[in-house]
């Protein structure tokens, strides 16, 4: 039986990449930095569903946090934190705070579980579309996912035979995120297909890249085709 880990996993994509793991009658771990809302969101999800508290701005603790988890199939990483923060009044502490959870805390969960993947485990990381199209205010973030990006080229090569890939998002019109304009948000208008992607969409791209054994190293854009136009 198949064990994935979502670290972030309590709300939004990975909240819902976790419930279908879990319906699929998957054993599964999902994250939360706070404990009581790990376990709520695991009992909510239910099926073979464990709630763990994993904080990301402190890596050093992150090796001890995940000690129930005795072996990895798949491994999704989404957490992210939720800031704004502009360069004309940069938070200096902010910032730091995102880059750790991004660049330091992955790759420190990474490490901390890659001696309990099995021969076919595979990992996915989400960045995102400001990696591609920033907008103002959006230095800290388009640095990390841009971080995100490249750190998917080295680790597909320090970690083979284990496979590494990164998927990056545009706004997804049904997370709880963008539910209130996910019918009139202006990336819409610039967007192909006429419509902001949907979660559903975003978690089928996130099983293709843990699934299909030829893809490693990659970064993955869902995002309707809005990056092209």
């Amino acid at each position: 039986m198949r064990t994935s880990v979502f670290v972030g996993g309590s709300s939004g994509i990975g909240r819902h990449l976790a419930q279908r793991a879990a319906d699929r009658g998957e054993n599964v771990f999902v994250t939360s930095r706070d404990s009581p809302k790990a376990r709520t969101v695991a009992t909510e999800i239910g099926g073979k569903t464990t709630g763990l508290a994993i904080d990301l701005t402190q890596p050093h603790t992150i090796a001890d946090a995940l000690t129930a988890v005795t072996e990895v199939d798949y491994l999704v990483i989404s957490a992210v934190p939720q800031y704004f923060n502009t360069f004309a009044q940069y938070d200096i502490a902010q910032a730091v705070e995102a880059m750790t959870v991004k660049l330091v805390g992955y790759t420190a969960t990474i490490r901390a579980l890659r001696e309990r993947f099995t021969v076919d485990a595979s990992v996915v990381l989400f960045g995102g579309l400001a990696k591609d199209r920033p907008y103002p205010g959006s230095t800290v973030v388009t640095t990390f996912n841009g971080g995100i990006a490249t750190m998917v080229n080295t680790l597909a090569g320090e970690m083979a035979p284990h496979r590494v890939n990164a998927i990056h998002p545009g706004v997804v019109g049904d997370s709880p995120k963008w539910l209130d304009v996910r019918d009139t948000h202006p990336h819409i208008a610039r967007t192909p297909i006429g419509r902001l992607v949907t979660m559903d969409e975003v978690a089928d791209a996130v099983e293709f890249l843990l699934g299909n054994g030829g893809m490693n190293g990659a970064n993955l854009i869902v995002d309707g085709g809005l990056v092209t136009n």
